[in-house]
């Protein structure tokens, strides 16, 4: 019996094509509906268009319209999800479906780095690939998985490491989680735990910012006079900050705005380990929250959710170990 799958389509390269220039650009018609029969003939398939953008035009907004799309199919029933997305923002809308939607059945991102028309176009078969892995019995209860050139990664862990190698989405901390043959799809480990946060809507703003040598208060005095109601800094190494960064994080605290924080290193967690001023361990006790292994753009992410869903800074901590 085929799957019944819910392909929600948003844009991105995996829908454009190459002009004579060499320039990518959107069109008024999305190339992979020319394959219907290459698609269709691996499951029951329902579409969905609900937007057409260009991933830096994703917005937490889009992200929440994505949830409910598959929220109310949900309700009527269906087998898998495939997303089709946009790379550059690709991994932020999996890592928030991961985080809030509660559902039985595969959800899969994937996309393309390579236009509709260019020559070695991946678009077409990460979609095949994707709907694969979505109707896949062994898929289930992994969490948002993203899918592309024979990878499955989770959610949490991948991230856009090239900006045009088709091999560009990788998971530096675990690795992939599975891979995609020609014969079958192939787990060989699986998330141990899964989170859910129930919401509806997002109203906060959080902002990111990446440290750097000689980095001194100004940003965050001016994050605290535009009303931001959170902060993720990508920290140095284990989770340092020069010292001259303290007094803007010292009043950034003092109002209650959490500040969560990651390593700019895309391998490893920031630790609470180097006790001189602007050090983790120094961090820790004015009431930075360490973030465990997240990079930037996923902890902004979580922390959006968390503004959302609570407002007890310990009990946001509490998210972030």
């Amino acid at each position: 019996m085929s799957k019944k799958i819910l392909i929600i389509h948003t844009g991105g390269t995996i829908s454009m094509s190459e002009d004579e220039t060499g320039t990518v650009k959107p069109t008024d018609h999305n190339p992979i509906t020319n394959h219907t029969k290459e698609l269709t003939d691996l499951g029951e398939l329902i579409i969905e268009e609900p937007f057409q953008l260009p991933s830096p035009h994703i917005t937490i907004k889009e992200m929440l319209i994505l949830k409910e799309i598959i929220e109310q199919y949900h309700k009527r029933g269906i087998d898998g999800v495939v997303i089709t997305h946009g790379t550059d923002t690709l991994e932020e809308t999996a890592y928030f479906l991961d985080l809030t939607i509660d559902a039985p059945f595969p959800i899969i991102v994937t996309g393309a780095m390579r236009s509709s028309n260019e020559i070695g176009s991946d678009g077409l078969y990460n979609v095949i690939s994707s709907i694969r892995v979505a109707s896949c019995e062994e898929a289930k209860n992994k969490g948002v998985l993203v899918v592309l050139n024979d990878e499955i990664h989770t959610a949490s862990n991948v991230t856009k490491t090239h900006t045009s190698n088709v091999s560009t989405f990788q998971s530096p901390q675990y690795g992939p989680i599975g891979i995609i043959t020609k014969r079958g799809i192939i787990f060989h480990h699986s998330p141990l735990e899964l989170e859910y946060y129930r919401i509806d809507q997002i109203s906060q703003r959080v902002a990111l910012l990446k440290a750097h040598a000689g980095m001194d208060s100004s940003l965050f005095y001016a994050i605290k006079e535009l009303h931001y109601d959170g902060i993720v800094i990508e920290a140095l190494g284990q989770g340092n900050l020069p010292p001259a960064t303290i007094d803007g994080i010292k009043q950034l605290l003092n109002k209650n705005i959490p500040i969560v924080l990651v390593s700019r290193c895309f391998n490893g967690i920031a630790e609470d380990n180097y006790s001189y001023e602007g050090g983790g361990a120094n961090l820790k006790q004015l009431g930075v929250i360490f973030s465990n292994g997240l990079n930037g753009q996923k902890a902004r992410i979580k922390l959006l959710i968390a503004l959302a869903v609570m407002k007890d800074i310990k009990k946001i901590e509490q998210m972030f170990q």
